[in-house]
């Protein structure tokens, strides 16, 4: 955010000559998600053997879909209107991509930040096309809806949403899990449960995503292995399984060793277990600093 500035907000800075944005959502709630969806992943958090992944991050990574079928998007409405500049973006660049979907009546920004639609909750990605043509401005900023509703804020594990609409991302699961690197704070690492790749707790506490569409895409159906599977077996993984099993997938990107870092701590919020020992203590002497420290923290947690 530092470094791009007010680019952010000012999309012809960041594409020259964009003069409107596209945006449009894309369901990604699994295809085979059961009607009380929410019910089973609330349930899913109660089993501390479990490892969570977040249900975008089930199936194929979202980047290529969505950047995919909005490049296609872009070259028929080029067909259409001549001479056409575009640039599509997805969660890709310094976009401000709730923000642009707010302006067109895509939804209003809940208390959690997420955007949210009475037609579809929030469960879906975000993308945008930039384009260098004036095209008529059709649809309105829509009113919120959040009302007086505090359940996203109540339910978060760490109390990331400090206030309604403001987001403290150094104690979001989703950052720590992902987006950050180094050694996971030690006062947060007991509320991340068996979380070992972002969080969907607001998400899942929010009434509007009773609405949550189905998507029709095969590409989020969740992979073999990344719904339901032991953080044992997870643990369990070496390097060139882990790259094998998340190939074309969003969790490739944070790595191996993030990968068991992030296990590590859950491993360590689990009860004492002696497979959970056993496992944590295989790699104990791993070559990697950060996974043994969270290594030796899960094993004094268990041993205590």
């Amino acid at each position: 955010m530092a470094r791009h500035g007010l680019r952010r907000a000012r999309p012809a800075e960041l594409v020259e000559g964009t003069v409107r944005v596209i945006t449009v959502p894309m369901n990604y709630l699994s295809r085979h998600s059961l009607s009380d969806w929410r019910t089973t992943e609330k349930a899913r958090l109660q089993n501390p053997h479990e490892g969570i992944i977040s249900l975008y991050a089930r199936g194929r990574d979202y980047h290529k879909v969505v950047r995919q079928r909005l490049q296609h998007l872009a070259e028929a409405i080029a067909a259409r209107i001549e001479p056409l500049g575009f640039r599509v973006f997805t969660d890709s660049a310094p976009v401000m991509e709730v923000e642009l979907a707010t302006r067109s009546g895509q939804g209003w920004r809940g208390k959690h930040t997420l955007l949210l639609n009475r037609q579809a909750g929030s469960m879906f990605f975000l993308g945008e096309i930039f384009v260098d043509v004036a095209l008529p401005l059709t649809d309105a900023p829509l009113s919120p809806h959040c009302g007086e509703c505090t359940a996203c804020i109540q339910v978060c594990p760490t109390q990331a949403i400090v206030a309604p609409y403001r987001l403290d991302a150094r104690r979001c699961i989703s950052y720590l899990t992902i987006e950050y690197g180094g050694s996971i704070p030690l006062e947060l690492r007991p509320l991340i449960g068996n979380r070992i790749y972002g969080c969907d707790d607001c998400q899942l506490a929010c009434p509007w995503n009773k609405f949550a569409q189905v998507t029709t895409l095969p590409d989020f159906d969740a992979r073999e292995g990344l719904t339901g599977s032991a953080l044992v077996d997870l643990f369990a993984w070496t390097e060139e399984q882990f790259l094998r099993r998340t190939e074309g997938s969003p969790i490739r990107r944070i790595g191996w060793e993030k990968w068991l870092r992030n296990i590590a701590v859950a491993l360590g919020n689990a009860p004492p277990d002696p497979a959970a020992v056993a496992a944590l203590q295989r790699h104990a002497q791993h070559p990697s600093p950060l996974v043994r420290e969270h290594v030796a923290w899960a094993l004094e947690r268990l041993s205590g």
